[in-house]
């Protein structure tokens, strides 16, 4: 069955919806929805999202989304639709571009203009569960906690990380996140989204809507979305596969070790035991040897004879001779 509506996922999903001038409205109510009040916008001009270095050797930046405010705020928008080892660093090293580039020639006294990193992540990159946030803003500060710099935010947003129904929905970053995570599973406009804003929304990502040629370019980044995603869930299932073996295998290893271990424990404590009641009765049953022979040898001394003491000790005159 086709989707009514387009992933917002891929490349040209993402800038479909915020990255064009007939949508700019759903980028500016999507940011204030992120932002606190001192950072509201009121309007925006995207800029040119390929960032060139200063020399030639060095690496350039492609941007999903750049523009700025009117009073020279920058903001960068990403949508990382793979999981990357370093994406922090390059986040930062992203962030490098918008500031480097309010450099004037001739004097200046570095006053700079804030700067924004927005990434929408559709991945979990907290390696412990315990310390996954769906959302986290991050800027500069102290030792103490306190803020350093109130020029440079990031702000990360985990897509799996966010779980609530429709019924669940409090604030409009709530409905943000909620459209985007659903969008591409929607028959029609849930009740709770049905307001201007969302519904421009739902009208921009309306597949039925694209030209031809817009179709195209979807059509092939919807089919490089879905390879990556196959990539990734192949690497996963081999990783748990893999994972699984070598887990039975140290396993298997541990439990052994811990058996032999326990087994030598324990056989030492029942040798011991056995030992023990073994020396016990040993030792009473030449306590008892020796008593009947100071028996017999005072018998003899009395006077007895060999046959009397037999009658007496109800032993044989053979076992009373092996006492002597």
């Amino acid at each position: 069955m086709t989707a009514r509506y387009i992933n917002p996922y891929t490349d040209f999903g993402f800038k479909k919806l915020f990255g064009e001038e007939a949508s700019k409205n759903l980028l500016i109510d999507f940011l204030n929805s992120i932002l606190p009040e001192r950072h509201q916008i009121a309007e925006l001009d995207f800029q040119n999202p390929e960032e060139l270095p200063d020399l030639p050797e060095a690496r350039k930046a492609v941007f999903d989304i750049s523009c700025k405010n009117r009073a020279g705020e920058s903001f960068i928008v990403e949508m990382q639709k793979a999981a990357q080892h370093y994406f922090r660093d390059r986040a930062v090293f992203y962030s490098t571009f918008p500031i480097r580039k309010q450099a004037p020639k001739g004097g200046w006294n570095y006053d700079l203009q804030p700067v924004y990193f927005v990434a929408i992540l559709n991945f979990t990159y907290d390696e412990q569960e315990d310390k996954q946030k769906f959302f986290r803003e991050v800027s500069l500060k102290d030792q103490d906690g306190e803020e350093f710099y109130k020029k440079l935010y990031y702000y990360f947003f985990q897509m799996p990380r966010f779980t609530k129904l429709e019924s669940e929905l409090e604030t409009r970053q709530d409905k943000w996140f909620y459209f985007l995570k659903n969008l591409e599973s929607f028959d029609d406009i849930p009740a709770i989204l049905r307001e201007p804003i969302f519904e421009h929304a739902f009208a921009t990502a309306e597949e039925n809507r694209l030209s031809l040629a817009e179709r195209e370019r979807y059509e092939a980044d919807l089919k490089i979305y879905r390879d990556n995603y196959a990539v990734l869930q192949t690497a996963i299932d081999r990783g748990l596969a893999k994972g699984l073996e070598q887990g039975l295998a140290k396993g298997l290893e541990q439990g052994l070790a811990k058996g032999l271990e326990q087994g030598l424990e324990q056989g030492l404590a029942k040798g011991l035991e056995q030992g023990l009641e073994q020396g016990r009765t040993e030792g009473l049953e030449q306590g008892r040897t020796e008593e009947r022979a100071e028996i017999i040898r005072s018998m003899l001394a009395k006077g007895y004879v060999i046959t009397q003491i037999a009658e007496i000790m109800g032993m044989t005159e053979k076992d009373i001779n092996a006492f002597l």
